[in-house]
């Protein structure tokens, strides 16, 4: 009787030790992979970082408190911007209908999913030495300063996660209160300081902390639009790397960079938290604009973020295939005009440069790093995604590990391969690599949801007909995950297409990505350079809208 009794307990117990070393051999690549290729490379930044020589040179704590201090500045002013055009923009879309809504939507988040380097090359194409707006024949001669165009861009940049965030918040409030409180004799202004105002604060903080992040983060629209004389952390890190080699310097700012961006990071999930705690069903508060008031309103934003978005996306195409001045100063008449020219000069070394790579190999280099790190992300998230599906104590404890290559730059994960493998960066490999770091956690967040929801019941259904553990997994769960998996796969082929801070540090001359072949036209004088890098980036920008396309298609949860 007794034995009768503890076999299934022993059955049970089995089972569970089962399940645990299943567990464990699930996360195994992916946390050998991470031990490998960024907590190593970490702890090598950390040994350097805090070394007494760092800490001692009085030169390096000057440099780094006026980084510190210009990256909290540029920031800051940008998160201020951001917020002055987004706050009315959520309004517009949580409160209004109007005709071209969802285009309008769509324009505006086009440029979060954007490379860095097409912003940069957008902004350059509308306002840049070359651009549009201050070539002389067209007596324009518009010329912000480069930190207006920082600001700009990173405003261009992250407006919609404004939009996202709040304009959520706003179109779930119950339309009820503000009607109750109108009754009360409430007007427009108390309606939002007492009722709206104080039900919008978490979101407005997860939205401000979010925003602050990325803008503390930046490094390419910063260095592209406007070079090394902008130090801020990220800039910084990358000139004491490579341009005048300080690599105990370079770590200490990278540390920072990673303490600060942690920091933000645990708010920010705080504050979003908090918001999810507080949705409630989306009304339908949206409608027409009805008193002249409203009217206006709907018409000067309308006409203001259409403006503001669709300048620079339609210039940068533009600027690529018109001749506004001389390729190369040459004195004389020049054609002016439509020009397919600079496409053309793509292929050819007018220079004779040793280090020089025709374009389409530059696109070739692209795709296969993009190929390798979808392999690589898909491979080493699947195993972890189907382990958070059902999390138990490991998972809760290793969960933040894997999120941790979120909190460092791509300009970190660059120095520390630098710190870590030495001569072996000569290898090609370590670029996929480090796309490989960025792009797995985004690919596990859009993987879990799918695997979560599979029922299990589905699954010892098909069990108990007799079905195999590959025909389960073909006839149950494939059908599930085949919209996640493409949609993940498609996300990490973007990230990997537009990665510049990393690749920066870690390409060969070479085997220059598209990114890196457009800083290097950016970086050099005359009109001919400036046309091409227009063409590389607008065939970038092609290449990415295609990607968010595919994303959109196969409707990929919302990454904010």
């Amino acid at each position: 009787m007794q034995n009768t009794i503890n076999s299934p307990t022993k059955k049970i117990g089995l089972r569970a030790c089962l399940s645990a070393n299943l567990r464990i051999f699930l996360w195994l690549p992916t946390l050998l992979f991470l031990i490998y290729f960024f907590f190593y490379p970490l702890t090598r930044i950390l040994n350097l970082t805090f070394s007494p020589a760092t800490f001692t040179n009085p030169n390096n704590l000057l440099i780094t408190f006026h980084s510190l201090l210009f990256t909290f500045y540029q920031a800051a002013l940008s998160t201020l911007l951001t917020f002055a055009l987004g706050i009315p923009s959520a309004v517009l879309f949580s409160r209004f209908d109007f005709r071209g809504k969802s285009l309008l939507r769509a324009l505006t988040a086009v440029p979060f999913m954007l490379p860095t380097v097409v912003v940069a090359s957008s902004f350059n194409a509308l306002f840049g030495n070359h651009g549009w707006l201050n070539v002389e024949r067209l007596t324009f001669n518009v010329s912000p300063s480069p930190f207006v165009l920082i600001l700009a861009a990173h405003v261009f940049y992250n407006t919609t996660i404004v939009i996202r965030i709040v304009g959520n918040t706003l179109s779930r409030l119950d339309p009820k209160l503000e009607a109750a409180a109108r009754s009360l004799g409430a007007d427009s202004f108390r309606v939002w300081k007492n009722i709206t105002l104080p039900l919008l604060r978490p979101s407005l903080l997860a939205a401000a902390l979010l925003v602050f992040m990325f803008d503390f983060t930046s490094f390419g629209v910063i260095l592209l639009l406007g070079g090394s004389n902008f130090s801020t952390l990220e800039v910084e890190i990358y000139i004491r790397a490579l341009k005048l080699p300080n690599l105990p310097l370079a770590a200490m700012l990278s540390v920072i960079q990673l303490l600060f961006t942690l920091i933000f990071s645990i708010l920010y999930t705080r504050a979003i938290n908090q918001v999810a705690t507080q949705t409630a069903p989306r009304f339908s508060a949206a409608r027409p604009p009805k008193s002249l008031r409203e009217s206006a309103f709907v018409f000067t934003v309308y006409c203001l973020l259409f403006t503001f978005f669709l300048l620079p996306l339609l210039s940068l195409p533009l600027r690529s295939l018109t001749r506004l001045e001389a390729d190369r100063g040459q004195r004389g008449e020049v054609q002016y005009g439509f020009t397919t020219d600079y496409y053309k000069e793509l292929f050819i070394n007018q220079r004779g440069s040793l280090f020089y790579v025709p374009p389409i190999q530059a696109a070739k280099n692209s795709l296969g790093y993009a190929g390798l790190t979808v392999f690589l992300s898909l491979a080493l998230g699947y195993p972890a995604a189907y382990a958070l599906a059902k999390p138990t104590r490991l998972e809760k404890f290793l969960d933040p590990l894997i999120m941790l290559p979120l909190g460092a730059s791509a300009v970190m994960l660059g120095l520390g391969f630098i710190l870590s493998f030495g001569r072996a960066l000569a290898s090609p490999f370590f670029v996929p690599i480090a796309h490989t770091l960025i792009a797995l956690p985004f690919v596990i967040r859009a993987l879990q949801p799918a695997l979560a929801s599979i029922p299990e019941r589905l699954r010892q259904a098909a069990a108990m007909l007799g079905a195999s553990p590959f025909r389960v997994w073909q006839t149950v769960d494939f059908p599930i995950l085949s919209r996640a998996t493409f949609s993940a796969a498609t996300f990490a082929f973007t990230v990997s297409l537009g990665e510049f801070g990393a690749t920066l540090l870690l390409t060969r001359p070479e085997y220059p990505t598209i990114p890196i072949a457009i800083q290097r036209f950016l970086s050099q004088p005359g009109g001919l350079n400036f046309g091409q890098a227009m063409a590389m980036a607008t065939l970038l920008m092609l290449l990415t809208l295609v990607s968010i396309l595919f994303i959109e298609r196969t409707r990929l949860s919302d990454i904010i």
